[in-house]
């Protein structure tokens, strides 16, 4: 392994949810065939932190204190929703403030111009969100589960998975780039496309489904995943009792799997 893949890099990824007819809904958009990492698989929406992620001019523009890796990866997990889905979990900066209402569609549709030149580094989002006088809303996001990628794979990273509430009335497409589908669907529906080979998930993916399928509304999965300890889900190597190659990882974690084959890891 060479040194730049040696040390996993902080990523985001948000688990979008809204209430749906019986169980929660949770958005998930397709990777493009010729992204390099998880190509053609259904995901949330997330990706790596950038430098601007870590800067201190965003302490005036965001709800919430969460020390320095929580706060970066927050910050990362709100941009990347905007880029990727077009959803903004900000609030105006007048109205700032837990529990205060996110901004509306017509301020997401303003700003989702900007949405590709963000993701290509060649405009700020602190400056975008600074010149339109919002704030993230951080506070809005639940941590969900914090996976590393083991030594083996060929590209690491350091992801921290939230779940957040959807804007209400705001509408979510795919950027056409990195994504090329986006779909609100419930958890099981996710695993039973997976299971009939009509989609690719990912190991992470699969099992925060799993986790995030024991909800029974968003408000419930606010209340049940805040109250829950996140553990560092670190997937080690090994072998099962007929001497499959399988990925392991702890108990402790609550995804009610601890085994899987590498047959099946979809990356």
């Amino acid at each position: 392994m060479n040194k730049e893949n040696a040390q996993p890099k902080l990523s985001a990824t948000v688990l979008i949810v809204r209430d749906g007819e019986t169980v929660p809904e949770v958005l998930m958009v397709k990777r493009h065939y010729q992204i390099d990492f998880a190509a053609g698989a259904l995901v949330f929406p997330g990706g790596k932190a950038t430098g601007e992620d870590s800067s201190a001019g965003w302490d005036p523009y965001t709800d919430g204190d969460f020390g320095p890796v929580q706060q970066d990866a927050r910050i990362a997990a709100v941009r990347e929703a905007y880029e990727e889905s077009g959803l903004l979990l900000a609030r105006p900066r007048q109205k700032r403030g837990t529990d205060m209402p996110l901004v509306g569609p017509d301020v997401a549709e303003k700003l989702d111009p900007f949405r590709a030149a963000v993701d290509r580094g060649e405009q700020s989002f602190l400056e975008l969100i600074r010149e339109h006088d919002l704030v993230l809303a951080l506070d809005s996001l639940v941590y969900f589960g914090h996976w590393i990628t083991p030594d083996l794979m060929p590209k690491r990273f350091d992801t921290h998975f939230y779940i957040a509430p959807a804007p209400r009335d705001q509408i979510a497409a795919h950027d056409g780039r990195e994504t090329t589908d986006s779909v609100w669907i419930t958890a099981q529906d996710a695993l039973d496309s997976e299971e009939a080979g009509e989609s690719v998930i990912i190991f992470p993916t699969r099992m925060n489904l799993k986790k995030f399928a024991k909800a029974t509304s968003v408000q419930d999965a606010a209340k049940r995943f805040a109250a829950e300890p996140v553990v560092t889900v670190l997937p080690r190597q090994d072998k099962t009792e007929n001497g499959e190659a399988c990925l392991v990882i702890p108990e402790e974690a609550g995804y009610g799997q601890t085994i899987e084959l590498l047959s099946r890891v979809n990356v």
